[in-house]
């Protein structure tokens, strides 16, 4: 596994068509903000723990408090 330690606002680049960003820091919360092609599914390891992924209807409306993110289009 590689670790990496990155301030808000710095980006993390996965192969061609991947990018993280560090949105916000807050207390022991980091919000991560994922550009990806819309064809990936992005998933918190905990939900897919719960449910297998076929199972997720990635075009469902999705709140703050999201399940399963619909990949964000790289800019």
């Amino acid at each position: 596994m590689l670790v990496l330690s990155r301030k808000e606002s710095q980006r993390i680049k996965l192969g061609d068509s991947i990018v993280v960003t560090v949105v916000r820091l807050s207390g022991d919360t980091v919000r991560l903000g994922i550009e990806a092609p819309s064809d990936l599914l992005v998933l918190r390891a905990e939900l897919e723990q719960r449910r297998p992924v076929e199972s997720i209807d990635i075009d469902d409306d999705y709140s703050d408090d999201q399940t399963a993110l619909p990949a964000v289009p790289a800019a």
